[in-house]
């Protein structure tokens, strides 16, 4: 169980910088925004670690070949987005309005990497459904700090956090396709 756990830490930890980056511009109160990127992001890790759990070798095969592209271009068009956004002086911004579309693109986006290591999961020799529970789990209570940490910060510096945010994303983004690139070296 310990390397499931190790697994959930590292699977969640886009979700839990992403969190931080939504919060940071969130005038309304934490709590609801906590709980609802909670539910969306561990949702989807359990759902594509799942998939990947029960997928076959020669169907991811196809999709690993395009998930960071995927991954990428979305943490990307959301990530400029939000440093558009944060120059913008007296408009509405949309990510103050966190509608079921984002949050859906950034579950996908965050949870892609999941779907592959939902085959690592049968390495582990252990009980799947405790497993995919830990995933979500931890990646529910990581999103939910992400949120509490980015509302707190965001306080203080809106502007700048909401930047901020959006180049983290992008950087997330980047990071997906470094990690592609790297493994097709070895």
């Amino acid at each position: 169980m310990y390397d499931v756990f190790v697994l959930a830490i590292a699977l969640s930890m886009d979700a839990f910088a992403v969190s931080i980056g939504l919060a940071s511009k969130q005038k309304r109160t934490w709590l609801s925004l906590a709980l609802k990127a909670g539910c969306y992001f561990g949702g989807f890790q359990i759902v594509m670690s799942a998939i990947g759990y029960l997928g076959s070798v020669g169907l991811m095969h196809y999709i690993a070949s395009i998930d960071h592209w995927i991954a990428f271009a979305l943490l990307l068009l959301i990530g400029i987005k939000m440093v558009y956004e944060s120059f913008e002086e007296g408009t509405q911004n949309d990510f103050k309005k966190l509608t079921h579309r984002i949050f859906l693109m950034l579950a996908l986006a965050t949870s892609v990497d999941a779907m592959a290591a939902g085959f690592s999961l049968k390495l582990f020799d252990v009980e799947i459904f405790w497993s995919l529970g830990i995933i979500g789990i931890t990646t529910f209570c990581l999103s939910f700090l992400g949120i509490y940490l980015g509302h707190k910060g965001g306080q203080h510096f809106e502007k700048g956090a909401e930047r901020m945010g959006g180049i983290v994303l992008i950087a997330i983004g980047f990071k997906i396709l470094w990690e592609d690139y790297m493994k097709s070296l070895f």
